[in-house]
C-alpha cells in the first residue's frame, strides 16, 4: 500500500545509541542532556536565535494564545489543520476567519484589516504546506493595529523566506515534530521567538511556570519534550539533507509529468526556499477529485484530502461562508510524498490521475 506519507526512520542502531545515553543517565524527562543537545543542534541547523522544544505541536499554539489571546477575537485562516482553530476555542478566544489567497492558499492579507474589531487581540496565520504567508504585510497590519502575530508553522521545518528562517517572523512561531513531518521526534514540536523577554515567558509557561524547584515565575503547563523524543530527533537530524533531496526528486517528477491543463498546484511565494513538505493538487471540481481518489484507492494508493473541511464549517465555530477556502478545501488532494516512494510508484500515481482527469 502507498499512503500519503511514511515516517522516516533512521537505522535503529543509531536511535538505540541515543536511547542508551538517556538510559545511562537515568534521566528521561525534565530537559535532560539529549533535549539540550537537540535544541542546540536545531538552532544551528535552522539558523534561529532560540528554540524551545515541546511535547507536541499544539501546546505551543495554546501557550501563545494564553499569552496573547486574553479571551478576545483571533483573526485566523479557515484553511489549516483543525488544531489551529481548536487551540483558539480551547483557550476561550473567538476565531474570526479571513478567506485565503487562491494560489498561495495562505490567509489573504488584503482582507485582514476589515476583520479587525475592538475585541481583536492577535492574528494567528498558517504557513500552508510550508508556503509562507505575506509576513511583511501582516507585520505592518499588526503594528498599525497594536496586535500580536502568531504563526502556525507546523509544516515549515527548514523553510527560509527572504534569506532567513520562517520561524524568525511574527511574535511567536510554532512547529510540529510529529512522526508525519519532515523532521520528527515521534511526537513533538517547538516554539520560537526573537524577543528575549518573550522567550523567558514561553520557557516558564511550558514548564509549569517554574522559577527553580520551589518558586514560580507565573502560570504554566507541562509542555516539555522527553529524552526519548529527543533521542529520535538526534537520530533523524543528520539525515535531513538526504530527506530533502529525495522529496525534491519526487516533487520534480510530479511537476514534470502531471498534466496541469486541468489541475492546479500550490504556488510557492517568491523568495522562498521551500521544504517539499506536501504535494497538493487542486481539481476543477469535487466530483473529479472523488473519481480520482476512488481510482487511486482501488490501486491501493491513499492520498489525503488535506485540508478538509474548511474550518469555518466545523460545528463549534460560527459558520460563515469563506468562498475561496470552501472551494479549495473541497477540491484539494495531497499526493503521496515520502522518502522511499519509488519512481515506479510515482509514475503509477501520475498515470492514474492523467487517465481519470478529463
Amino acid at each position: 500500500m502507498i499512503y500519503v506519507t511514511k515516517t522516516f526512520l533512521p537505522p535503529i542502531e543509531e536511535y538505540e545509541n541515543q536511547i542508551k545515553r538517556a538510559w545511562n543517565n537515568q534521566w528521561l524527562t525534565n530537559r535532560g542532556e539529549l533535549v539540550l543537545e537537540l535544541e542546540e543542534k536545531l538552532k544551528k541547523y535552522l539558523e534561529v536565535n532560540n528554540i524551545i522544544a515541546t511535547n507536541n505541536g499544539t501546546v505551543p499554539l495554546q501557550i501563545a494564545l494564553k499569552l496573547f489571546g486574553k479571551g478576545g477575537e483571533i483573526i485566523t485562516t479557515p484553511f489549516s489543520y483543525v488544531a489551529t482553530t481548536a487551540a483558539i476555542v480551547w483557550e476561550n478566544c473567538t476565531p474570526v476567519f479571513v478567506d485565503i489567497h487562491p494560489e498561495y492558499l495562505t490567509i489573504d492579507e488584503t482582507k485582514i484589516e476589515d476583520a479587525i474589531s475592538d475585541k481583536t487581540t492577535a492574528i494567528l496565520a498558517t504557513h500552508v504546506f510550508g508556503n509562507p504567508c505575506n509576513v511583511d504585510a501582516i507585520e505592518a497590519i499588526a503594528k498599525k493595529n497594536n496586535l500580536k502575530v502568531i504563526y502556525d508553522a507546523a509544516h515549515c521545518f527548514g523553510v527560509r523566506y527572504n534569506g532567513k528562517s520562517v520561524f524568525e517572523y511574527g511574535d511567536i512561531s510554532t512547529c510540529s515534530f510529529h512522526a508525519t513531518k519532515l523532521f520528527h521526534t515521534g511526537e513533538g514540536g517547538a516554539m520560537f521567538t526573537t524577543d528575549s523577554d518573550l522567550h523567558h515567558q514561553l520557557f516558564y509557561s511550558h514548564n509549569f511556570g517554574h522559577n527553580g524547584p520551589l518558586e514560580f515565575h507565573g502560570l504554566g503547563i507541562n509542555g516539555k519534550i522527553s529524552e526519548l523524543q529527543a533521542a529520535m530527533g538526534l537520530a533523524v537530524l543528520p539525515y535531513m539533507d538526504s530527506i530533502l533531496k529525495e522529496r525534491k526528486k519526487i516533487v520534480d517528477y510530479f511537476n514534470s509529468h502531471l498534466d496541469f491543463s486541468k489541475l492546479k498546484c500550490l504556488k510557492i511565494r517568491e523568495n522562498t526556499n521551500w521544504n517539499y513538505s506536501y504535494y497538493p493538487i487542486i481539481f476543477e471540481s469535487e466530483e473529479q477529485l472523488m473519481i480520482v481518489q476512488k481510482k487511486l484507492n482501488e490501486a491501493q494508493i491513499f492520498p489525503r484530502r488535506y485540508f478538509y473541511p474548511s474550518l469555518n464549517t466545523i460545528k463549534y465555530v460560527k459558520d460563515k461562508k469563506m468562498p475561496i477556502s470552501d472551494s479549495i478545501a473541497s477540491r484539494i488532494l495531497c499526493l503521496p510524498l515520502y522518502v522511499g516512494l519509488s519512481d515506479d510508484d510515482s509514475n503509477k500515481i501520475v498515470e492514474i490521475i492523467k487517465a481519470n482527469v478529463c
